[in-house]
């Protein structure tokens, strides 16, 4: 099915809030970013109505503004229910759609699925938003006396149903990837968390094979970095190898979550969110400069979903990132409301390097280990051996005696089973 696609269409965007300011840069940005190009704004201090979201004043002056400007749609940064969003449209002028936050991030979303399986992903999560919204502009009583199928009500269900089997039938490249990888030798690390927290600039610091320097623009060095950039550049997740302590790792940056987005949405994109459930360690990035209800907020829905994705606690460091932004009072009053719900909390700063040494050796104890002392002849299949455990594990100590070659490793379970396996292969 089609993405719709904003390329080009005139829009108005309408902000609301509680109480002064009511800023509209974000909806702006992230209406650009779909596509869109804002040819005006409307805002509102005040409760939200339940009828209308904006209120009938605000929306005869949104229906206005449409009017007068040609917009073919009409931006609500918030979530509109459904019979919000029935009522706008109602009032908006013939051929002004509406859409709301969570429907913008679709779109955007579509934009950047370039596999099989994200645009499956992209395709159900706009159905299961479409559906209610569906479901208010229809009399489902009536399609049930009359008919059972040939409605869009009905179509849309059994193509949510065909969708969700198709997803769990796709073959998952990623579960290959991975027992691949720990074939080879390497721990698996996922960074979590919301856009701009420092994922990305994480990665730099981590891996091998990219210097700091490699993006001096990343938008986590730059505060007023268009909202664009700071999102979903695609739905794919980016790896790189680090070695973290002496451990050879594959670290994964997987997509950010965004504001006030629900969780079914958020976890309608279950391939990224796979790889935080398959790591061996999570590190939650969190924006410590947040205010505090705010980081609070963002640390809590991230442990959410994480916990929905079947990680353990255990496995996850919370890395309260931009500490170099705090003073030391805000900085210990975040470190200890994180300390409340993440077992391992390390404050960093990943731009200026603070404590991200101590956020590795954090990880590195998460890290599954085993350790065996082993003895060989020596001859030219147990250098063999020896050089392999170099490759994939932590040699402790090698010696030589007596014709015989003993090697003590550490390193994960199955690494150093496949050593010991080796071993036994050498005939004493």
């Amino acid at each position: 099915m089609q993405q719709d696609s904003g390329t080009g269409t005139p829009a108005v965007v309408a902000r609301r809030a509680d109480a002064n300011p009511v800023e509209t840069d974000e909806i702006r940005a992230l209406a650009a970013a779909a596509g869109y190009d804002v040819v005006g704004a409307v805002t509102q201090a005040r409760p939200e109505d339940p009828g209308t979201y904006l209120g009938a004043g605000k929306v005869e002056e949104l229906a206005d503004r449409a009017a007068e400007t040609g917009a073919g749609r009409a931006i609500v940064d918030g979530q509109l229910t459904p019979g919000q969003h029935t009522a706008l449209g109602d009032a908006l002028p013939e051929g002004t759609a509406v859409s709301d936050r969570y429907r913008l991030v679709l779109e955007i979303f579509g934009e950047q699925a370039s596999t099989r399986r994200a645009q499956l992903q992209v395709e159900l999560a706009r159905l299961k938003y479409e559906l209610p919204r569906i479901r208010e502009e229809s009399d489902e009583g009536l399609f049930n006396r009359w008919s059972e199928s040939g409605t869009r009500l009905y179509d849309v269900r059994d193509r949510i149903d065909e969708l969700e089997r198709k997803l769990d039938d796709l073959p998952n490249p990623a579960e290959q990837h991975r027992e691949q990888r720990r074939e080879q030798g390497f721990d698996l690390v996922t960074l979590a968390g919301y856009t701009n927290a420092g994922k990305s600039t994480l990665l730099h610091r981590l891996a091998d094979d990219l210097a700091m320097d490699a993006e001096p623009d990343h938008p986590d060095r730059d505060a007023t970095a268009a909202v664009e950039d700071r999102l979903f550049k695609t739905l794919e997740t980016t790896t790189r190898r680090a070695t973290l302590g002496d451990r050879p790792a594959l670290v994964t940056d997987t997509v950010g979550f965004v504001d006030d987005l629900p969780h079914w949405l958020v976890e309608s994109f279950s391939t990224t969110l796979s790889e935080a459930a398959a790591a061996d360690a999570v590190v939650l990035v969190v924006d410590a400069s947040d205010p505090v209800a705010e980081f609070e907020s963002k640390l809590s829905v991230s442990l959410d979903v994480l916990d929905a994705q079947g990680v353990e606690r255990e496995r996850v460091v919370a890395a309260l990132n931009k500490v170099d932004l705090l003073a030391d009072a805000e900085r210990e009053r975040r470190v200890a409301a994180a300390a409340d719900a993440a077992p391992a909390v390390v404050p960093v700063s990943v731009v200026e390097g603070t404590n991200v040494d101590r956020l590795v050796a954090a990880v590195r104890e998460r890290l599954p280990t085993e350790r065996a002392a082993l003895t060989m002849t020596n001859c030219d299949a147990a250098m063999s051996v020896v050089s392999w455990a170099y490759d994939h594990a932590t040699v402790e100590r090698v010696g030589y005696a007596d014709g015989t070659v003993s090697l003590s490793v550490r390193g994960r379970p199955d690494v150093v089973e496949r050593v010991r396996s080796q071993a036994e292969d050498v005939a004493e």
